[in-house]
């Protein structure tokens, strides 16, 4: 099937309860850093804010829990709290369905879901549920993206834990389905292993045995790239000669490593900073249109609460923006869409396999194989 993307309803403003709506309040920050009493927080969903009677402004580049900001033009600029300056307009009001001149579009999106019973089983996406339709669907959406959007997947270290779900990612970054990549020191570190060793903490990321020693190998793997002072370069000089992280750089994969406090070595490229790695992986969020979070519950949600459910785009409008979450966990999934990433759709299963599947049946799709 061909993939398209679902119509945008936006709000009728020239209907109650809109008509009657004020302008929505700015009011100034007194304290750089600190937000004005009665502060509108920011959602996924789009936003609108009637800035002058009859004027609605749809936020762009919106992300959730923070603020919106009016420029001296009227434009409106959407700021993390601890962004924010003495002087600023902050918008003020916590009533979302106009009263306050802030209206929270909730499904702004043409649904599918054609279901009507008002009682029915397995409603619900645990260990049980069938994924078939959910890979040919994300297939399609994969074919799309790849020319139309901007992909970015989140990784956890256990990708590069086994030897076919490293190569089937690193032929996905060769073949254009990533356009940006957010990990942790360890996804980079394993990797790094991994071509030095074939091993990952230790073990064969084939046969499963325990290399002799084998506890120092991650351990080395930082050393050797610190000591010549970066991934790219132990990857020109022949150290690191395969792998995600070398698909990564020679493909010029936009790539980003927070680093957490429980962190070996750091690698080089790896930042410390948590303040600074939010802004860089926001920088990159701020352009997705689809988002994969694999088994890393911390930095999918991370990655969460910085991708709205929309996207402005000059192409198409407004359009969803798509977020995966995968893992064998169903707490891990469910923990997502708790911290308030309410369009994350879920898929439980090993992560090592989803990743050999998908390019797998990516793969077959380009030769026609649809088996």
């Amino acid at each position: 099937m061909t993939f398209q993307l679902p119509a945008y309803h936006p709000p009728d403003f020239t209907q109650p309860p809109f008509v009657d709506a004020p302008p929505v309040t700015f009011r100034r920050v007194v304290k750089s850093g600190v937000a004005p009493d009665d502060y509108h927080a920011t959602s996924i969903h789009p936003e609108y804010f009637q800035v002058e009677k009859n004027r609605w402004t749809l936020l762009e580049q919106s992300r959730m829990d923070c603020v919106v900001v009016k420029r001296d033009d009227g434009s409106l600029v959407v700021k993390a709290f601890r962004k924010l300056e003495r002087g600023e307009r902050v918008a003020c009001g916590r009533r979302e369905n106009g009263e306050d001149g802030i209206f929270v579009h909730a499904e702004p999106f043409e649904s599918q879901d054609q279901t009507l019973q008002k009682f029915a089983f397995r409603t619900r996406t645990t260990r049980e549920t069938s994924f078939s339709i959910d890979y040919d669907e994300l297939y399609d959406l994969l074919e799309f993206e790849r020319r139309n959007g901007f992909i970015v997947w989140v990784l956890g270290p256990a990708v590069v834990f086994d030897r076919d779900s490293r190569e089937a990612f690193a032929k996905l970054v060769a073949e254009g389905y990533v356009h940006a990549l957010l990990a942790g020191n360890a996804l980079a570190v394993h990797d790094v292993e991994a071509a030095l060793f074939s091993t990952a903490l230790g073990q064969g990321i084939y046969a499963k045995k325990s290399a002799e020693l084998g506890h120092y190998n991650h351990l080395d793997a930082i050393n050797r790239v610190r000591a010549i002072g970066s991934i790219e370069k132990a990857i020109d000089a022949g150290i690191v000669g395969n792998g995600i992280m070398k698909a990564v750089v020679e493909n010029d994969i936009s790539c980003v490593l927070a680093g957490s406090i429980r962190d070996d070595g750091p690698l080089p490229e790896t930042i410390t900073d948590a303040c600074q790695a939010q802004d860089r992986m926001r920088a990159i969020a701020r352009r997705a249109t689809t988002v994969i979070g694999m088994a890393t519950v911390l930095h999918t949600i991370a990655t969460g609460n910085m991708v709205p459910a929309y996207q402005v785009t000059e192409g198409h409008g407004v359009r969803p923006v798509y977020f995966y979450s995968v893992d064998m966990s169903e707490f891990a999934v469910s923990k997502l869409v708790n911290r308030g990433s309410l369009s994350a759709r879920a898929i439980l299963t090993n992560v090592q396999d989803f990743v050999v599947n998908v390019e797998r049946g990516l793969r077959r799709r380009k030769t026609g194989f649809r088996g």
